[in-house]
């Protein structure tokens, strides 16, 4: 079960003896790192050998798909979390900023605005504020009938037993053509779900082909794969049968949690009554085998795609109790009735507390959506519920205080309402109160989040960044954070800072200039990699062109594989066009080293450098190694020009090259021809509290989040 991940070349650093691979491999920034499943805490293990591999753990590196350690080549992030053994926590520090970059990333980089077609980096998928449109640099999009005539047929061969035995090669392709959107057949079926039945990929028994198939459903969207994923989540074989599903043995538990996000996935654009059927299976799930099952993929799975099948707010339900006394109802028919039956999921200590762990994530997701009115009961009955978890006096687990507080920034805003002024003091407060680290990097983030929102409720929209008094004013909290507060938590509160001053830009509410010269400042002064890295992206989301002078110096002269990547990144988030050519040069001497190549191309990609594509198709032809081909063919998906259609194409039909390169020949088509803005996952794993890991949500196997 050799899956398509890519490691990165972190790994060189910790002497892992052999390559790993999960289907599509994932781009988390320089240096690819993924948390270890478990509660919070560290654990998991590591990749071993090809099989079933998985991520790392979160942080920097180029796009993870397909692809190998070059030996010898430099170290990037954290390394993938290892085994703990007797006892001692041997993996990485999952503390760290860059686990958080990792998923969130996506709506800032925005990699597709820069081709074609203005993109919303606050539409309603995603939650950065009330959203910035951006101008295109140039049509660089494929075209529909490029995409119909050459790129889905080869991709549909590419699935076909028949003309291809690698699995490598048809989980690539399977992605990819779910990327692309149906394809229908002359009888007007699609072409992707009837190969997926046709050839039995559903109950493959390879596992990797199996849940390959199930997501990819999902991602597809189409409404008339609930019943399938339907059946699939509850391993109903006489359904299936009567589905036309080419039967090979039960369903894995592995694959049925991918069915589950699947469904989330339809949910995300289905119509009210298909989000009532796809609820109703969840919650069937959750309250039967659910309760009894030792693992937790599924349940996990369950709850996270509630959260992202939102029903619509009934006029007539004003009704609300006191969270103690909220019932779960007899069904689920609108959003409160979603609400109540998550808060009583939560309150539920029978439940294992890292399953609830993922409530407050689906509640925010619920909540902070565009629809809800500023004075919806639900919001302040729940988030007084988060509140009290995140107090000094709670006994909650780590895991869920992080959940909670990732959830109150996805919920809050920054006006003089008395809940969302309850909210910033809460998340201010986290220090003083709580031990747990990742809470507090956290709550940074959330108060950053919630403060960079206008709101629409009582008083000043802004309040929460324009109040005298310094204890609830959040920028001035973030500053102090960033001059007086511990050395751990200053790339965080830099970070933080960046996002809060994104936001208000984004929401045309006016930046600090105070703010932005202090991010510059440190940044200037920052010598340790870990701050150099923070305060580039910082610098970079928050578009602070006074920083570029500190920003181009650091490019020039810092050494750190991971630290210099981010820069580059930085600089191509601010669109400091001056640095197109110092990078130029960085990418062509990057050749052997696959992090900071990616990395590079990524910022060229945004600073919309049109010489980028026919240097990196130049280098693909003449590249013989595994993992330089992986970073290039990554690359030109990521930057998604048409001009790398051919090149690509031609990969894919080179049967003297691997099969590994030919899959990830297959992963870089799909990126490009793309039909949403952002990667499918990215409605997983913004704002997912990631410590509390499933082995199917990103983990040694290849999670949802591994997938490009």
């Amino acid at each position: 079960m050799n899956k398509l991940f890519f490691v990165g070349a972190f790994t060189a650093s910790l002497a892992l003896p052999s390559f790993s691979f999960a289907h599509g491999g994932t781009y988390r920034g320089p240096g690819d790192t993924t948390p270890p499943s478990g509660g919070g805490g560290g654990g998991g293990g590591g990749p071993t050998t090809p099989g079933p591999a998985g991520p790392g753990a979160p942080g920097p590196s180029g796009p993870s798909t397909p692809g190998a350690v070059t030996p010898g080549a430099p170290a990037g992030g954290p390394g993938p979390a290892k085994p703990k053994t007797g006892g001692t926590d041997t993996g990485p520090d999952l503390t760290v900023w860059q686990f958080w970059w990792g998923f969130n990333k996506e709506p800032y980089l925005n990699l597709k605005s820069h081709l074609g077609g203005a993109v919303q980096t606050g539409s309603d998928e995603y939650y950065l504020g009330r959203g910035e449109s951006q101008q295109a640099k140039d049509t660089l999009r494929v075209s529909e009938e490029k995409i119909r005539s050459v790129i889905v047929p080869m991709l549909l061969d590419g699935l076909d037993p028949k003309k291809e035995n690698s699995n490598d090669v048809q989980s690539s392709c399977m992605i990819a053509l779910a990327k692309i959107g149906d394809a229908k057949s002359e009888d007007g079926k699609s072409l992707l779900g009837e190969a997926i039945k046709k050839h039995g990929y559903l109950t493959s028994g390879s596992q990797e082909l199996s849940e390959t198939a199930a997501v990819s459903l999902g991602i597809l969207a189409n409404r008339d794969n609930i019943d399938l994923l339907s059946a699939v989540l509850n391993n109903d074989q006489a359904k299936l049968r009567a589905l036309d599903v080419q039967q090979n043995g039960n369903v894995t538990t592995r694959t049925r949690a991918f069915a589950a996000y699947g469904l989330g996935l339809i949910g995300c654009k289905a119509s009210n009554d298909d989000r009532k059927a796809i609820v109703a299976t969840l919650r069937a799930v959750l309250d039967g085998e659910g309760k009894t099952m030792a693992q937790r993929d599924i349940q996990v799975a369950c709850i996270t795609s509630i959260g992202l099948t939102p029903l619509d707010i009934s006029p007539d339900d004003n009704t609300v109790d006191e969270v103690k006394k909220i019932k779960a109802p007899e069904s689920v028919q609108s959003r409160q009735d979603q609400l109540r039956y998550l808060i009583s999921y939560f309150g539920d200590s029978s439940n294992n507390y890292l399953i609830r762990a993922h409530v407050p994530t689906a509640l925010g997701r619920l909540l902070g959506s565009g629809d809800v009115p500023q004075d919806f009961a639900f919001r302040k009955v729940a988030t007084g519920m988060l509140m009290e978890s995140l107090s000094k006096d709670s006994k909650d687990q780590d895991a869920i205080q992080q959940s909670c507080a990732l959830a109150l920034g996805v919920i809050g805003d920054c006006d003089e309402d008395e809940t969302d002024k309850a909210i910033r003091a809460t998340l201010m407060q986290v220090k003083e109160d709580l031990t747990d680290q990742q809470t507090r990097n956290f709550a940074l983030i959330a108060l950053a989040q919630a403060a960079g929102r206008p709101g629409t409720g009582t008083g000043d929209p802004i309040y929460g960044v324009n109040a005298k008094d310094k204890k609830e004013n959040a920028r001035t909290f973030l500053l102090n954070e960033i001059s007086r507060g511990k050395s751990n938590a200053k790339p965080w509160s830099g970070l933080a800072l960046g996002v809060l001053e994104r936001s208000l830009l984004d929401a045309k509410a006016g930046q600090s200039a105070d703010a932005l010269m202090a991010m510059g400042a440190t940044l200037e002064a920052s010598k340790a990699p870990e701050d150099v890295g923070a305060f580039a992206i910082a610098c970079g989301i928050s578009k602070n062109r006074g920083a570029k002078d500190a920003l181009l110096k650091h490019l020039g002269a810092v050494s750190d594989v991971e630290a210099r990547g981010y820069t580059a990144i930085g600089l191509g988030l601010m669109d400091e066009q001056s640095a197109i050519a110092p990078i130029q040069e960085i990418v062509k001497k990057s050749k052997y080293s696959p992090d900071l190549l990616k990395s590079t191309a990524i910022a060229l990609g945004l600073l919309g450098d049109k010489q980028l594509v026919n240097d990196l198709v130049d280098m693909l032809k003449s590249s013989t190694g595994l993992a330089s081909q992986a970073a290039i063919s990554s690359a030109l998906g990521f930057i998604g020009d048409s001009r790398s259609v051919e090149p690509l194409i031609d990969m894919m039909k080179n049967q003297e090259v691997s099969a590994l390169a030919r899959a990830f020949a297959a992963v870089a088509l799909g990126i490009i021809a793309d039909k949403e803005p952002f990667p499918w996952n990215s409605k997983i794993g913004v704002n997912s509290n990631y410590r509390a890991n499933t082995p199917s949500l990103t983990d040694q196997k290849g999670g949802i989040l591994d997938i490009l």
